[in-house]
């Protein structure tokens, strides 16, 4: 699978940014902040959006497709921030094809209210959503999708497992992929929303 090596040049760029941050920090003066600050806007913005991110690696080129297809594209370009739990074409392909083409074809409006269901309202990185899962205790933590509905995030033997509102569960396999204006999660499962 690509998410390794999408994952491993992802690590790569945020450790030379790190090491390029830390050969700056010796000077503090608000100018150099500010000069910081843009830098890391335009890493940001070079990086583009959750749409284009997601279109330039190829284990998410249903994930793409079923975007188009709900016309979401556009809002999934706006301004955000939104955090995205992206299914892998291996996660679409646990769906049944039949249903699949379905969706893509003749009942947008549902893969519209699926794929919604994947994305929350601001950026949420991992540190985080460990943090409020840890703090929820038990019960797991609640997460509001911008279609209305909610999902359960748990941590299961360290890793990130989210629950649908129809018992099925999504872990997640890589996180912190940024792009301008959000960040996306990769989870193996497609979450329903009832």
């Amino acid at each position: 699978m690509n998410i390794t090596k999408f994952t491993s040049h992802l690590a790569l760029a945020t450790g030379a940014a790190l090491a390029l941050a830390a050969c700056g920090s010796e000077t503090t003066t608000d100018d150099n902040m500010m000069a910081d600050e843009t830098a890391m806007a335009e890493d940001a913005t070079a990086a583009g959006t959750i749409v284009e991110v997601a279109s330039g690696n190829p284990d998410f080129s249903t994930l793409v497709t079923a975007v188009g297809a709900a016309n979401l594209g556009e809002t999934l370009s706006g301004e955000g921030p939104y955090t995205v739990f992206a299914p892998t074409n291996d996660a679409f392909a646990k769906i049944d094809e039949a249903t699949l083409t379905e969706l893509t074809t003749n009942d947008t409006e549902t893969l519209g209210n699926i794929l919604t269901y994947h994305v929350v309202s601001g950026a949420i990185d991992a540190p985080t959503l460990i943090a409020a899962i840890e703090s929820a205790g038990d019960e797991g933590y609640t997460i509001t999708t911008v279609n209305g509905a909610t999902l359960t995030a748990n941590l299961v033997d360290g890793a990130v497992v989210l629950t649908d509102a129809a018992g099925g569960t999504a872990t997640v396999e890589a996180t912190d992929v940024e792009a301008s204006n959000g960040l996306i999660h990769v989870i193996d499962t497609v979450l329903m929303p009832g």
